[in-house]
C-alpha cells in the first residue's frame, strides 16, 4: 500500500522560510537566473544558515520523537532539484527529518499544498500564500526577523493566533471596519451566543488540538494562545465559539488595543499568525511572525 499522512499533523515550508537565502536571492534579483545558478554551485557545500522558521520546524519535528510519529514537514522550493541540492545538503547537516520535497523551476509552489494534505503553508512568497489562503488553506508569510528560538522553552511548542480573519472569518472585523468600534462591540454583545465561522486557521488549530488531545493538559508539548486585540464586551462570542468547536487553546490574552509585541515575547511564542500588516510588523520585533493576508483588512 502507498504511504500516507493519515493523523498527521503536515506543514509545507518554502526554503526562504527554513534557511537564510538571503544572499543567494539578492544575487537572483541582481543577476539572473544564470547567475543565480553559477552562486549556488559554486557554494553547494556551505551549509546554509538557519531562517526565520527553522526554530518551529525543529520544534515540529521534535514531536517526532515520541511514539507515534505525529508531524510531516514537506520542503516546497521554486529552486530546480540541482540548485536545490545545497538545500538539501543543509537539510542533512542540521538532521531534520525532511524526506519530501518538491522543487518547481520557478514556478509556483502553492499546487503542492494541496496536493500534499498540508494543514499549514509558510513561504516567504506573497503570491504563493495568496494562492493558498483563495483556496481554503492555513497559509502565512513569513516575515523578516532577528528573533531567535527561546532556548528556555527548548522542547515546548508555542503558537499563538491573531482571532478575527485567522481563526475566525472576518465578518466581526468587516463591521469594525466600516462602522467602528461601537457599533462592532454592540454587534458582538448581541451576538455572544452565535458562534464565528471559522477562518483560515481554524483547521491547523484543529490539528494542534488533536496531538494536545493525546496528553494530559500539564504535560503537552504543546502550548496555544490566542492573542486579539479584542477587550470587553467582545470577548464573550470569541469564548463561546471556541466552547462550541471543542477545541481548546491554553491561553486567552484580550488586550482591547494594546500593543501585542510585549505579551507575545512573554507568551514565548515559536510564532505568531496575524491578518494585519501592522500587528506583524510590531510582532516581528519580538517574535517570527506569520502574516495572513486574508479579509477585509487586506483588501485593496
Amino acid at each position: 500500500m502507498p504511504e500516507s499522512f493519515d493523523g498527521k499533523l503536515v506543514v509545507a515550508i518554502s526554503s526562504r522560510a527554513l534557511f537564510d537565502l538571503e544572499e543567494s536571492n539578492r544575487v537572483f534579483d541582481e543577476q539572473g537566473v544564470a547567475a543565480y545558478h553559477a552562486y549556488q554551485l559554486e557554494h553547494e557545500d556551505e551549509i546554509l544558515r538557519p531562517g526565520i522558521a527553522f526554530g518551529l520546524v525543529n520544534k515540529l519535528l521534535a514531536l517526532n520523537r515520541r511514539d507515534p510519529p505525529r508531524v510531516e514537514v514537506i520542503l516546497l522550493s521554486r529552486n530546480t532539484a540541482d540548485t536545490g541540492l545545497r538545500i538539501m545538503n543543509s537539510i542533512g547537516h542540521y538532521r531534520l527529518d525532511i524526506s519530501r520535497a518538491a522543487f518547481t523551476g520557478g514556478e509556483s509552489t502553492y499546487p503542492y499544498v494541496p496536493a500534499f494534505d498540508a494543514h499549514l503553508f509558510l513561504s516567504a512568497n506573497p503570491g504563493d500564500v495568496r494562492q493558498a489562503l483563495d483556496a481554503g488553506h492555513a497559509a502565512a508569510t513569513i516575515l523578516p526577523s532577528n528573533v531567535g528560538q527561546n532556548p528556555a522553552l527548548e522542547g515546548e511548542l508555542r503558537i499563538a493566533f491573531d482571532g478575527d480573519a485567522v481563526l475566525f472569518s472576518d465578518e466581526a472585523e468587516q463591521v469594525y471596519k466600516r462602522d467602528g468600534l461601537v457599533a462592532f462591540d454592540k454587534s458582538e454583545s448581541h451576538a455572544a451566543r452565535e458562534p464565528l465561522s471559522g477562518g483560515p486557521f481554524k483547521n491547523f488549530l484543529a490539528a494542534l488540538h488533536r496531538i494536545q488531545s493525546e496528553y494530559p493538559p500539564e504535560r503537552s508539548p504543546i502550548r496555544t494562545a490566542l492573542v486579539t486585540a479584542r477587550g470587553a464586551p467582545s470577548h464573550e462570542r470569541v469564548i463561546r465559539t471556541l466552547r462550541a468547536w471543542n477545541i481548546r487553546i491554553d491561553e486567552a490574552l484580550f488586550l482591547g488595543g494594546l500593543d501585542k509585541g510585549r505579551f507575545l515575547k512573554a507568551f514565548g511564542a515559536d510564532i505568531f499568525f496575524d491578518d494585519q500588516q501592522g500587528h506583524c510588523e510590531s510582532a516581528a520585533m519580538h517574535v517570527a511572525t506569520g502574516h495572513v493576508p486574508f479579509g477585509v483588512a487586506n483588501q485593496k
